[in-house]
């Protein structure tokens, strides 16, 4: 029998039109990790044997094996769940009380809020444009250049335009791909390699193992048509000015609306003129 104050579930809040989260059963738990959400599955991904490592310091090769693996995984567990939601929280800031690299997949049969609302608006930029939203954002962006920290032939990294944290970032590929299994083998290496260029850039930024939560979206396991979805990855930073100084959302980002403390441009040069090599191997 269906207890609230035992199982998750979710509540529909009226006055913003979205839903939240309830996991009662996380307050039990005798660590402070995350655990496994409504109506669904969680899986915890090791990304290296080693405790000390982290994927800015991990080699190219063994990136490419934990992007294989979001993508198997996204694969086995769209079978059965609607949602596939990859992500990796980074550094005790965030809240990951686990030192070892890791990120994890929770997965359910309901679309959460910000997904919707991405589903929306791509779904209406696609009948308005004939063209899908984030492919011609990320063709603007190339031109631009204005924002870009990385780029290869596959992949772009942008501060976006509408960024809300200080060194907020977006990953999207060059062509249409609706999910990460529908990345070839060179698409792949080529995303390995962005993604080695950013997180270096991220911890020379302040010399420090940056902290961020990130998340992988693609189009959901629906019946209908996906054909508006661009697979992306956001990653959400909470540092602002150093290694201990954050941004906090407070006040009127919590009751009104979010703002930033530099524009995308700035944060963009910066990290983008920072080293690709680590700086624990710069001479």
């Amino acid at each position: 029998m269906f207890d609230p104050t035992e199982h998750p579930h979710r509540r529909y809040n009226p006055l913003l039109g979205e839903y939240i989260l309830v996991s009662p059963h996380r307050m039990k738990r005798p660590w402070q990790g995350r655990q496994e959400a409504v109506e669904g599955t969680n899986r915890v991904i090791c990304f290296s044997p080693r405790h000390d490592m982290t994927l800015a310091e991990m080699p190219v090769e063994e990136i490419r094996t934990v992007v294989n693996l979001w993508a198997d995984k996204t694969t086995e567990l769209g079978e059965i769940y609607q949602w596939v939601q990859v992500f990796e929280n980074r550094g005790a800031m965030l809240g990951s009380s686990n030192p070892h690299p890791h990120g994890q997949i929770w997965t359910q049969n309901t679309l959460p809020n910000i997904p919707t609302r991405e589903d929306h608006y791509q779904r209406y930029y696609k009948e308005e444009h004939q063209s899908v939203l984030l492919l011609d954002y990320a063709q603007l962006e190339s031109e631009r250049g204005e924002r870009i920290v990385a780029e290869n032939e596959d992949w772009i990294v942008v501060v976006p335009y509408w960024a809300t944290w200080t060194f907020e970032t977006l990953i999207l590929p060059k062509t249409h791909i609706r999910r990460m299994p529908d990345t070839n083998d060179s698409q792949r290496d080529a995303l390995a390699d962005v993604l080695k260029r950013l997180l270096v850039k991220y911890d020379n930024l302040f010399e420090v193992s940056f902290p961020y939560s990130m998340g992988w979206h693609g189009a959901p396991y629906i019946d209908g048509d996906i054909s508006h979805w661009q697979l992306h990855a956001h990653f959400y930073p909470p540092l602002l000015r150093s290694a201990t100084v954050r941004k906090f959302m407070v006040g009127y980002e919590m009751l009104a609306e979010a703002q930033r403390d530099l524009t995308a441009e700035q944060a963009a040069d910066r990290l983008r003129n920072l080293p690709d090599v680590h700086y624990k191997l710069q001479a």
